[in-house]
């Protein structure tokens, strides 16, 4: 198992690096947002990445953009939102990441009303984004998403988009997959459905309500049972905790409990 952390993009890469580093974690998740993370930005680094990367013995995972509208309505800010995906994707690749995170399209503004429109669309950037991860040997892992994104949501959403693109894989994100559902039966139906489409997991607490990005314990989420439910299936690859706290030891704290829970029994 690799556990990872994720840097927070209003921050230097550079000093997410050396952070992470001496917080003892295998790998950095690229938040590739702006201020500081940008792919121009990143591109325009690329060789003291790399080297950072390197001498601090790191590996790499990318996540593309979050805040763009690759399915919105309006067509010249949805070519612009692909075209933003695309050129992150390029550098990704650039940079060595062999695996990516993407997020499914969301249905914004009036796309609620017409969400068969959005769909399509939504449909049409994934199939640009396998594509191209095709021809640049990087795995695609699409994350699932909560309510109000109304696409990539539940595990129907998931067996249709699965069936449509063979070679995607899932990031598995323990918030999302929280929020309106305490109980827990969205997360359990991800994993029992897809355990074998899983390539990266996403870890973070809430109480149900809103994506807090907590330290692991702090919410409601069952981490003790999903973790038996992967290790069931044979998981044994990367973990990012999202966990977005001032004090940074919050995240090792959140580790070293799954990493508890991986290696019980």
């Amino acid at each position: 198992m690799q556990f990872g952390a994720m840097n927070f993009p209003i921050t230097p890469v550079l000093d997410e690096i050396a952070t992470f580093a001496r917080l003892g974690f295998d790998y950095l998740e690229l938040a590739m947002d702006p201020p500081k993370a940008h792919y121009s930005i990143l591109s325009s680094s690329r060789a003291a990445i790399k080297r950072a990367l390197r001498v601090n013995g790191l590996g790499l995972v990318c996540h593309l953009p979050t805040f763009v509208t690759t399915a919105d309505l309006t067509e010249s800010l949805r070519r612009a939102s692909v075209t933003e995906m695309r050129r992150s994707l390029d550098v990704a690749v650039d940079l060595g990441a062999k695996k990516v995170v993407l997020h499914p399209s969301m249905a914004g503004g009036m796309g609620a009303f017409v969400l068969d429109t959005v769909k399509g669309y939504a449909f049409d950037f994934l199939s640009e984004m396998v594509d191209a991860a095709h021809c640049l040997d990087v795995m695609i892992c699409l994350e699932n998403m909560f309510p109000r994104n109304r696409l990539g949501v539940e595990p129907d959403d998931f067996e249709e988009i699965f069936t449509t693109f063979p070679s995607l894989k899932m990031t598995l994100d323990t918030g999302h997959a929280h929020i309106d559902d305490r109980r827990g039966r969205r997360l359990k139906g991800l994993v029992s459905r897809f355990e074998k489409r899983i390539g990266h997991l996403h870890f973070s607490d809430n109480q149900g309500k809103l994506d807090d990005h907590l330290a692991v314990g702090q919410g409601t989420v069952n981490f003790a049972e999903l973790v038996r439910r992967l290790k069931g299936a044979g998981y044994d690859d990367t973990v990012t905790l999202e966990v977005f706290d001032e004090n940074r030891r919050m995240l090792v704290e959140s580790r070293e409990r799954i990493k508890a829970m991986f290696m019980e029994g």
